[in-house]
Order: structure tokens, then C-alpha cells, then sequence
């Protein structure tokens, strides 16, 4: 039985936009493919060394911050000097048409540059493989997903497997409402909490008790006429003071 063709995706230097990279590796391994990603930020003897050791039968670089001109050529280099100079090495990012032409002379695979189909890639990765290992060696594809799934790198949107819902039979999540109107599971209405429920309860027997506390009270105190009584009458100083004005 033919086995898979295994691939590395990998993110070579400082490049921090990985997007890309993954809606590839997806789709390779959704066209049945074992996809090993490194990552982000790895250096090309990293990348090497992993293809190396997960025997990779393609490297794929994802190259965004404009070093390809250099890390293309590296990771090449590497790659002879580690005796897997045979594995395909291609990959993709922003890159000129100019480049990618210089870098297809010099030993380069096929790179893909924005807005590529991925069905693309996935035919050329297999037509290299065939030339390579025979058409023999080259596993099937893997049946389409079912009608009404979103094909990963297709660039269509397949029609829905069913009509799409009535917005009222959709349920929407709202914030809860307050504990004394909400109702619990059944219908039955929420327990209030215990100091809701005992304040008419307290407000009653405060009503009950105030006759009482008046009763204990007893009449009010006349304490006024009592302080008069012992003040005396007022002191008539005001014409003693006149008088002693008019001797003056």
C-alpha cells in the first residue's frame, strides 16, 4: 500500500504571521498528506534538522518578511550538506515573480506567491512525488467531505446541506434576569433570597410594636410650667439701669 507523503511547513526567521502556513498545512493534510508544522521563528538549521529526523519527503517554507533571498538558498544549502538534498523544497509568501525565477534556477522548487489556490499546490507536491517514486508509489486521494462541509483551499462555498433556519427557532442567549422574576426549571417561580423575603415580616411587627412602646411611654413629661415655677419671675433690671443712666 502506498504511504503518505509526509511534509514539514516550516516559519523561518522573524517572520510572526503563521496564518498562511496553517491554511496550507490543512490543506495538504485534508488532501491526505502527513503534515508536521516546526512553527514559529525557527532558524533553517532547526527546520533542517527536522526534516531530517521526521524524514520528510517535501520541506515547505512559509516566507513573509522579504529574507527569502537568503533563507531559501540556507535551507538548501543545509539540506546537502545533511544528505537530503533529493526532498523537494518549495514553499510560498509575499515574493517577487523575478525572484522566483532566480530561485527556480538555482535548484528551487515551484514557489507560490499571494492569493495561489491550494488545490495548486496540492497537484504540484503530487505530480513531483509521482516523477520521483513512480505512480505507483503515489497514495490515493482521500474521498470529498460530504455536500454541505466547506472545502479547505477550494475557493467556493458549497451550497448548505439544508435550508438555512427560521431566525425565531434560533435561541439566543441573553443575560439573566434579576433573582426575584426569574423562574427556575418547571415554571415554578425562583426562591427569593432570605433578607427579601423577611423585610414584611419585620416592617409588620415594627407596626404591631409601636402601640406598645408608646403604652410604656405613659403621657408625656410637663416638665416645662415645673422649671418656671422654680426660675421665679423675671428680674426687672431694665429700669434700675435707666435710672442710673439718668443720674449719670
Amino acid at each position: 500500500m502506498p504511504r503518505k507523503i509526509r511534509v514539514l511547513v516550516g516559519k523561518p526567521g522573524l517572520d510572526g504571521h503563521d496564518r498562511g502556513a496553517k491554511v496550507v498545512a490543512a490543506a495538504l493534510r485534508d488532501a491526505g498528506m502527513e503534515v508536521i508544522y516546526t512553527g514559529l521563528h525557527q532558524t533553517p538549521e532547526q527546520i533542517v534538522e527536522a526534516a531530517v529526523q521526521e524524514d520528510v519527503d517535501v520541506v515547505a517554507l512559509s516566507v513573509l518578511s522579504g529574507a527569502h533571498m537568503t533563507l531559501f538558498p540556507e535551507v538548501q544549502r543545509l539540506m546537502e550538506a545533511a544528505g537530503v538534498g533529493d526532498k523537494l523544497l518549495t514553499g510560498g509568501g509575499i515574493i517577487p515573480a523575478e525572484d522566483m525565477q532566480t530561485l527556480l534556477e538555482r535548484g528551487v522548487g515551484r514557489l507560490f506567491g499571494p492569493g495561489s489556490s491550494t488545490v495548486d499546490i496540492v497537484v504540484y507536491i503530487r505530480e513531483w512525488y509521482a516523477e520521483r517514486h513512480g505512480a505507483d508509489a503515489l497514495p490515493p486521494l482521500p474521498p470529498p467531505p460530504p455536500r454541505g462541509e466547506p472545502v479547505v483551499g477550494s475557493g467556493e462555498m458549497p451550497a448548505p446541506a439544508s435550508p438555512r433556519p427560521d431566525r425565531h427557532h434560533v435561541r439566543v442567549a441573553t443575560a439573566p434576569a434579576p433573582a426575584t422574576k426569574r423562574k427556575a426549571a418547571g415554571g415554578r417561580p425562583a426562591k427569593k433570597s432570605v433578607r427579601a423575603a423577611a423585610r414584611p415580616a419585620k416592617r409588620k411587627a415594627a407596626k404591631q410594636a409601636a402601640p406598645k412602646r408608646a403604652a410604656k411611654r405613659g403621657p408625656a413629661k410637663q416638665a416645662a410650667p415645673k422649671r418656671a415655677a422654680k426660675r421665679g419671675p423675671a428680674k426687672k433690671t431694665a429700669p434700675k439701669r435707666a435710672a442710673k443712666r439718668r443720674g449719670r
